[in-house]
Order: C-alpha cells, then sequence, then structure tokens
C-alpha cells in the first residue's frame, strides 16, 4: 500500500529528540529554553500585517504559480543588489518562482532532475554530512542513492564536491550545498562555489545551493552560487540557489522563499508545481515583496544574532571547541558525547538542544560526524540567551 522508499527516508531528527527525552524531567525551578528548532524568537516587522491587510480582498484569488509582477521585481532588484548580478544577465521574469518557504521546494526539485538511471547506474544524491533532514529526504524518495559528504574541522565544514572520482561525478544528478552552512555556519568561498558550478556543467548534475541564512552573518556578507557563476561569465546553466524570509526577516509562519537561477531548470520548475498548486497566496506575496525590499529591519536582526554570539563568546570563552561561524545562528560544539549530553542538559537545566548525530548519517567507517557535538540555536532574546550559556556551563 505505502511506497516502499518510505521506508529508506533518514529518521526525523525531533521525532528522535522527542523519544529521547520524554521520561525525563526538567528541574522543576528552572524555566525551559528550547535551543533544539531554528525558529527564531524576534518578532518580524510590524508592516507585514499592516501590508497583509492591505491586501485582504485578494485572499479569495487564486495566486499565479510564477508569483507576481511585484514580487518577481522586488526579488530580482534585491538579487542584483545583493549579489551584484547585471541587469542584462538575469530576467526576473524568467529565472525566479515563489516558493512556500524552501522547505517544500527543495525537496520537490529532486523529483524534477533526479532520472531513473545515470552515468550508467543509479543515480546519486549528494550532501553534506550533517545535513538538513530535508535534502535526505528527497534522496531517499526520489530513488537516489543519498551520498554523505563529511563535513567536519578537517575541510572546514565545507566538503568540496570535486574531491569525487569520475566515475561518481558522472553519477550524480543533484548536489545539495547549504552556505552558510546548517549547523556549522562555515560560508563557501568563491573557489568552493566555483569548483561545484564547473562540475555541475561537466558531469551535467544540478547544483542546489540553500541560502537562507545569507543574511544572518558576523561580518562579511557570505558569497553567493549566483555571484560565483557571474563572476565566472557563463550564466547560470546548472544552479538554482533557494533563499527564505523565515530566518531573514523573522517570518517563519509566513512560509516565503524563492528559488532561483538556471532559466531553463526554472521553467521546467514552474511546470512542475503548476501540477501541485503549491502558490503563495496573494496577500503573503504583497507582504514577502515589502520584506525583501526592507532592509533596516534585516540590519536590526542581525545586531541581535551578533549580540548572542558576543553573549557566547563571553561565557563559552574557549569551552567545547566555540568558534564564531561566518553565518547562521547555531553553535555547534564539541561536548564528547552529543546524545549524553542532551539527555544531561534537558535532566539538569531545562535546555533542550539537539544532539549532532541527529543530524548525521554514520558512515561506512563506522563514524558519525555528529557524534561528538550538540547543535545550540542563539535564537532567543541576549538576555535569554545568556540565561542558557551559564546553565549549559553549569552543567558542565
Amino acid at each position: 500500500m505505502l511506497n516502499p522508499r518510505l521506508a529508506t527516508l533518514p529518521e526525523y531528527p525531533f521525532d528522535r529528540l522527542r523519544q529521547l527525552l520524554c521520561d525525563i524531567a526538567p528541574p522543576m525551578d528552572a524555566e525551559e529554553i528550547s535551543l533544539s528548532v531554528g525558529e527564531p524568537q524576534h518578532p518580524p516587522p510590524a508592516f507585514v500585517t499592516e501590508v497583509m491587510a492591505r491586501h485582504a480582498e485578494t485572499w479569495g484569488r487564486y495566486p499565479p504559480i510564477d508569483g507576481t509582477a511585484e514580487f518577481r521585481a522586488t526579488v530580482g532588484d534585491w538579487l542584483m543588489r545583493r549579489y551584484g548580478l547585471e541587469p542584462a544577465a538575469f530576467d526576473p521574469n524568467k529565472q525566479i518562482l515563489p516558493v512556500i518557504g524552501t522547505r517544500e521546494a527543495l525537496y520537490l526539485i529532486s523529483a524534477l532532475v533526479v532520472p531513473d538511471q545515470k552515468g550508467g547506474g543509479r543515480p546519486i544524491v549528494a550532501m553534506p554530512n550533517p545535513f538538513y533532514h530535508v535534502y535526505g529526504g528527497a534522496a531517499a524518495v526520489s530513488g537516489a542513492e543519498p551520498l554523505f559528504l563529511a563535513a567536519t574541522a578537517a575541510n572546514r565544514f565545507m566538503p568540496d564536491i570535486t574531491d569525487l572520482d569520475a566515475a561518481t561525478l558522472d553519477r550524480l544528478a543533484l548536489f545539495y550545498l547549504c552556505s552558510p552552512a546548517n549547523p556549522q555556519g562555515m560560508a563557501a568561498d568563491m573557489e568552493t562555489l566555483q569548483g561545484a558550478i564547473d562540475a555541475a556543467r561537466r558531469h551535467d548534475f544540478v547544483l542546489v545551493v540553500d541560502e537562507c541564512y545569507a543574511e544572518i552573518y558576523a561580518d562579511t556578507p557570505p558569497i553567493g552560487a549566483l555571484q560565483a557563476a557571474a563572476a565566472m561569465g557563463e550564466g547560470f546553466a546548472n544552479i538554482v540557489v533557494f533563499h527564505s524570509l523565515s530566518k531573514r526577516s523573522s517570518a517563519a509562519g509566513l512560509r516565503s522563499g524563492f528559488v532561483a537561477g538556471d532559466q531553463e531548470l526554472i521553467g521546467n520548475f514552474r511546470r512542475l508545481r503548476n501540477y501541485i498548486g503549491a502558490q503563495m497566496p496573494l496577500p503573503t506575496m504583497a507582504a514577502s515583496a515589502a520584506l525583501w525590499r526592507d532592509e533596516d529591519h534585516v540590519t536590526e536582526l542581525r545586531a541581535l544574532y551578533r549580540a548572542n554570539f558576543d553573549t557566547a563568546a563571553q561565557v563559552l570563552g574557549d569551552r567545547f571547541g566555540f568558534f564564531r561561524p561566518d553565518g547562521g545562528f547555531f553553535l555547534w560544539l564539541n561536548v564528547g558525547d552529543g546524545i549524553a549530553a542532551t539527555e544531561r542538559l534537558w535532566r539538569d537545566a531545562g535546555l533542550r538542544v539537539l544532539p549532532g548525530s541527529y543530524i548525521a548519517r554514520t558512515g561506512a567507517d563506522g563514524n558519525n560526524p555528529g557524534d561528538a557535538y550538540i547543535r545550540v540555536a542563539l535564537v532567543h532574546p541576549p538576555a535569554v540567551t545568556r540565561e542558557a550559556m551559564e546553565r549549559l556551563v553549569k552543567v558542565f
């Protein structure tokens, strides 16, 4: 009755976390603090509800799959400003699609680009390890062979796809790359991005770059894949990037993002999504355009996340291999045994974190690159973050 590929889905990390902690009671005298989910706790700009209210009459209309002209133009202007794209080289009307958050689209892209056979064998979908669970789900249900590329301190948590042999690259259908990375926060440099783009074109696979944390950075705005491709001067073939307002604008519940890049891929993705009906409502689209136009709220949110990392640095010092990432809002802390540490932090301090092994896969060598780690989301106001960091240090 069920698709047998469902049996190959990686275990959902937050279901595993609930099972791990369900029989452990946190302390009665400590307010619980959840640091396990990357859900921003800062409020979105007030103008979001105002814009949606002004467009309330459009709730009764079916929205167009390719978005409104305003949405496409606003996102196109933002991409050109942010990544220095030339208007003559990038057409917002043909190279941008709105999506209902990026999670569904990151999953669905596999249905578009993973064939039954490639390079003389079963197609491969590659991703960093640890990885965002949607990448693993997309690989499993598409019928591809998942390839987990260890992202460790040894490679600055950013695996290089060009290290693979030619036969493997020929079977590759899709490579998911997250920059800045979830969970470690390292950003791909120009050499890494251009190497991946070149490999995608030579071996005919699709490079998907998940850039949803690109606007939360420490000092320097991370380079984007479209920016790297533009510098190569050969267009955007084989590349799509995903952006979201969930992190950038603290608007996770808005479920608003976009995909942009290769014109042929975007056109075919539009065709596929037309059958599914995953359109963004028109009031949401109007609010989204307003958010992409406004940079002031992003600057303010970025400052709050910087303050959280400042606090973590003050309290943690050099414990647990602490480092400040290039971007994102996670700490990737080496605590020796991530599962045991997660249980202890919940039992002794009311802190809910995520074991690193729950977002990674154990390799053929028996090693899981997340075993020693916990992922800690610094998504709360600075005062709550300080309390959480002080509890963490006290427990250990």
